[in-house]
């Protein structure tokens, strides 16, 4: 009876930790409740002590909310998929929250305490989950700030600046808690907030310059590719990016077409020609037996400007040990006929007339910023804007495809860049260099967005220097932690 007591004790704490851990996920998108994931952090530094369970319980329960839409792909085709949709979800959760476990195992083995110390190491963690195994920076805690003007830091710090930004104010909460200082904690937000204000204006509205038209077809995912579809895809895809004021540029999203860039590059150029500007497509490109996910720009008489696709989304465009797991029936989801995606080159600058360099970025490439600040620095000069465009539709319709456009507009912030974003379903938008959306497009709505370049700003402190300063500022906080323990008396 004893033991049954204790085991169901045991059970009710690891559900009260998942709890706390999902309670912090509140303030991802699309909840923005950046207050709750403060308090919950805080109130698990305080209370957690060390050691990879419980770290890892209250990280499982993060990313039990904010990754739940991971199930979406896996009913797309039901009938193939539907059956790996626990599985995934699980080995998601579960695998994400592992690096916060070994986070709080490392507490452990360095005999360190404490709320700052719990802060540091899931820094670490996500310093090392944002880079190992391809890395996955989705739903980081610094991305609570996006529709405040603290997000704009993220132009000194970056995702990982931020994310630590936000750990230590609730390491902070926690550690002043019990002091009756409660408000210390607010107060400094409250500051952070005016001194945003101040550092950051807001831009205003462009009033000239390039018009940008960005296409947005609403395809379901499982309609895409049906015969009855297709018919009535390209005159809507034409309808759509013809007509109207003359634009400068016209942006089609990830894999418009069921057509093969090579295939339809003539039905490309005319629809080019009849709105009068260059057209950017993504399509699939085949160049011997190599398939690729591209961005090209698309001129009449003019020879095609070509990106293809680097960092390919495992599982998704291409499998680990494909010919292995092909064996037993597994394939990408995004997969042509079963067969991954081969790996593009880089830097993906795209040269569009009367505008400029145009920093091309496909799908989940938006989310990886050092990459993205990479591409931008490696040619030398800055481009003028950057290009993502997107097939949301694999995310569901609730938090996927919002998150992802939260990244996007972080993008922007970061690099001081505006950002032209365009989505199968939405949501496309013009993304000015604060994060701002001057215009967009609902999720689940075609239509098309006529929108005004905003103009680019230097190149911010994240642009120059990277994470190297976040790197820094984690690395100092372990480093006086370790010596403020070594100096106590034992």
């Amino acid at each position: 009876m004893k033991r049954l007591k204790l085991d169901r004790g045991r059970a009710m704490r690891a559900v009260a930790w998942m709890a706390l851990g999902a309670l912090a996920g509140f303030g991802i998108a699309p909840f923005g409740l950046w207050p709750l994931t403060i308090l919950a952090l805080a109130i698990f530094f305080a209370k957690a002590g060390s050691g990879f369970r419980r770290f890892w319980l209250f990280g499982f329960g993060y990313f039990a909310l904010t990754l739940w839409w991971i199930v979406e792909p896996f009913l797309v085709d039901i009938a193939r998929h539907g059956a790996l949709a626990p599985f995934g979800l699980f080995a998601m959760c579960g695998g994400m929250a592992l690096f916060w476990g070994l986070g709080g195992w490392l507490m452990r083995r360095l005999h360190l305490s404490g709320p700052f110390a719990a802060a540091a190491v899931i820094a670490l963690a996500e310093l090392v989950r944002a880079r190992i195994f391809t890395g996955f920076p989705w739903a980081m805690p610094g991305e609570i700030w996006i529709d405040t003007p603290i997000a704009q830091y993220g132009a000194w710090g970056g995702p990982l600046g931020l994310t630590f930004l936000t750990l230590g104010l609730a390491a902070a909460l926690a550690w002043l808690g019990p002091r009756a200082r409660t408000m210390a904690v607010p107060g400094g937000i409250a500051a952070l907030w005016a001194a945003s204000l101040a550092l950051f204006p807001a831009l205003p509205d462009p009033t000239g310059g390039p018009l940008v038209r960005m296409v947005q077809p609403n395809i379901a995912q499982a309609d895409k590719w049906r015969p009855e579809t297709v018919e009535t895809l390209i005159p809507l895809m034409r309808d759509l990016s013809v007509g109207g004021a003359t634009p400068d540029l016209v942006v089609w999203p990830e894999s418009a077409t069921p057509w093969l860039l090579e295939d339809a590059r003539g039905l490309f150029e005319a629809i080019a020609e009849e709105s009068g500007a260059p057209l950017m497509v993504g399509a699939v490109s085949l160049r011997g037996e190599e398939f690729f996910n591209s961005l090209a720009l698309v001129e009449p008489d003019v020879p095609l400007q070509v990106y293809d696709k680097v960092h390919l989304v495992p599982f998704g465009e291409y499998i680990p040990f494909g010919e292995t797991l092909s064996q037993w029936g597994i394939s990408g989801f995004a997969a042509r006929d079963g067969a991954g995606f081969d790996i593009g080159t880089g830097p993906g600058r795209l040269d569009v007339p009367g505008i400029g360099w145009a920093q091309a970025l496909i799908c989940y490439e938006g989310i990886f910023a050092p990459e993205v600040r990479a591409a931008v620095n490696a040619a030398g000069a800055r481009p003028r804007l950057m290009v993502l465009v997107t097939n949301d539709a694999w995310f569901g319709r609730f938090a996927g495809p919002y998150q992802h456009l939260v990244q996007a507009r972080m993008r922007a912030i970061e690099l001081g860049l505006p950002m032209v974003r365009v989505g199968n379903n939405g949501v496309s938008a013009m993304i000015d260099p604060r994060g701002r959306m001057t215009a967009s497009l609902p999720l689940d709505q075609a239509g098309r967005l006529d929108a005004l370049l905003p103009q680019a700003l230097g190149a911010t402190p994240y642009a120059r220097f990277g994470d190297w300063p976040a790197f820094a500022a984690i690395f100092l906080l372990l480093g006086a932690l370790i010596t403020i323990r070594a100096r106590k008396p034992h």
